[in-house]
């Protein structure tokens, strides 16, 4: 019976140079995210409208009819906010929203006043009869009336039922002041007739929220397209963009990311651009709104020039830094070159060299995880299951590195991590794949978690001469994941850097499975 001779040891090389790699990208993704950005200035700080919705403390949420606003903190967010804005947007009467245009006059500020229409006819008799109300005893202060918020785009009432509810508000309220119905653009294009109830078209337009995402270098260029589109379609009514902006965190779409200078970028160019063609506009939003991201992710919560705390965002002028505290992934990328240092125990200096560059990088890695689970974790649960996929995560590159630092010090890598452990693995990639696929318009790519034992595993399986044959359970999940990690990456037309790296990290786990797969079909002996 004649036995294929043992493989031989593969270079270190390459092992050094993904180190190295990981290690400079920690130290350059952190800096870059940290440097000013030099960004075009707002002709002017002073903006013309601004959409206010007051939900920013934890639980608050306007789906929650328990949910009540004081007067007080109306008086004291609208006495700030206009400072910087001329007039501000609501979008419904209930809650403690019907004072804010009594109160807006305190401070010579106009209002765009909503009335929430949606599928209970009850309550939109009881909204529409409030808002009557509030319109007729502050009609000098209304910019206008809003009957209705994209009530067309979520399929809750007919064109013909919302026309209905539109004529019945300017029948009952001053002459002076117009009514509207405001929707995405589309919608309008789509339902034209509603135009001949309302006194002024109110259209949105969001161009990271586009079936086709607009990057942030074409947005304005977008707006302007689509506005003149509508002007056309709609002669002698008047077009306002009663909704536009840009988010500041959540995932990115095809080549439309959502960063704090995209949000800058886009308002400053869009700021300029209202200003030369005099168009009446409102942005979206005063302050960031937590409870969107239970409907829209983590990029739901993350639309406003002021943060949950009323603090600006960023300046109108002068350039912007994504990350002022950027330094903290170096402080994370060395505590972890410490740990792997501490824990590995190697006297050699290449096995010591080699914890240190795992570890520099694993802790810049976690670091990017922490900062995007700051912006996405909304209760106690995800933080703790976050953070148990962080530990976890960890001790698995640990495990894995203080093997490879045996391997490149030349001795024995000791006991392998447990088949269990890669097979967890395996299957979180491919059920966090599965969801990006079926379900991923509002989900975030956690590169920063998946980094760890994906990159953990390709290294440590180059430098295994003999791996262990894995089971069945192994090669199906490894066959899957770079097919499912390849229809990320198609349904972002290769657009989109993430999904790339998305796609990356399926390869570097599920490849050596299938490479031990077959190495260990070509070494089984041959029979006699």
């Amino acid at each position: 019976m004649a036995v294929a001779s043992a493989p031989r040891s593969r270079p270190h090389w390459p092992v050094w140079a993904s180190l190295v790699l990981a290690t400079l990208a920690g130290l350059i993704g952190w800096w870059w995210i940290g440097r000013p950005v030099a960004l075009p200035d707002a002709p002017s700080s002073r903006i013309a409208c601004v959409s206010y919705a007051p939900y920013r403390r934890p639980g608050e949420t306007p789906y929650d009819p328990t949910t009540f606003i004081s007067p007080e903190r109306i008086d004291a967010d609208l006495r700030a906010l206009s400072q910087r804005f001329d007039c501000v947007r609501t979008y419904s009467q209930g809650q403690g929203l019907a004072a804010v245009p009594s109160i807006a006059r305190r401070y010579g500020m106009q209002v765009l006043m909503g009335i929430w229409l949606g599928r209970d006819p009850t309550a939109n008799a009881q909204e529409i009869a409030k808002g009557i109300a509030t319109a007729k005893e502050n009609a000098q202060v209304l910019r206008g009336v809003i009957v209705g918020n994209e009530v067309l785009l979520r399929g809750e009432l007919a064109p013909e039922t919302l026309a209905g509810y539109v004529r019945q508000v300017r029948a009952a309220i001053p002459a002076s002041v117009p009514v509207t119905y405001a929707d995405v653009w589309e919608f309008w294009l789509r339902y034209p007739r509603v135009a001949d109830a309302v006194d002024y078209l109110t259209i949105h337009i969001l161009p990271y929220w586009e079936d086709e995402p607009v990057p942030p270098e074409h947005a304005v260029r977008h707006v302007a397209q689509v506005y003149a589109q509508m002007q056309r379609a709609f002669p002698g009514k008047r077009v306002m963009i009663g909704e536009t902006g840009w988010p500041s965190a959540g995932r990115p779409r095809r080549a439309a990311r959502a960063t704090l200078v995209n949000e800058a970028r886009y308002l400053r160019e869009f700021l300029g651009y209202a200003a030369k063609v005099h168009m009446p506009y409102n942005v979206i939003e005063a302050f960031d709104q937590p409870w969107k991201r239970a409907q829209e992710g983590t990029v739901g919560g993350y639309w406003g020039i002021f943060d949950v705390d009323a603090r600006p965002k960023f300046a109108m002028t002068g350039p912007v830094v994504e990350e002022p505290r950027w330094w903290w992934g170096w402080i994370a990328g060395a505590l972890g070159a410490l740990l792997f240092g501490l824990a590995g125990g190697s006297r050699s200096w290449r096995g010591a060299g080699g914890l240190a560059l795992a570890g520099f990088a694993s802790g810049t890695a976690l670091a990017w995880q922490g900062r995007q689970m700051v912006h996405a974790c909304r209760g106690l649960l995800e933080w703790g299951v976050s953070i148990a996929a962080c530990v976890a995560a960890l001790a698995t590159v640990l495990w894995l590195a203080r093997g490879l630092a045996r391997r490149l010090a030349g001795r024995e890598a000791g006991p392998s991590a447990p088949a269990w452990l890669s097979l967890g693995w395996l299957f979180a990639l491919a059920w966090y794949d599965l969801l990006l696929v079926f379900d991923g318009r509002y989900r975030d790519f956690p590169l920063g978690l998946f980094v760890l034992p994906c990159a953990g595993y390709a290294l440590a399986a180059w430098l295994d001469p003999r791996p262990a044959r894995p089971s069945l359970e192994h090669c199906l999940l490894a066959g899957l994941l770079p097919a499912l990690g390849t229809l990320v990456v198609v349904q972002e037309v290769g657009l989109n850097l993430t999904a790339w790296l998305w796609l990356g990290l399926n390869l570097a786990l599920a490849i050596p499975v299938v490479a031990a797969w077959g190495q260990r079909i070509r070494l089984r002996p041959q029979q006699p």
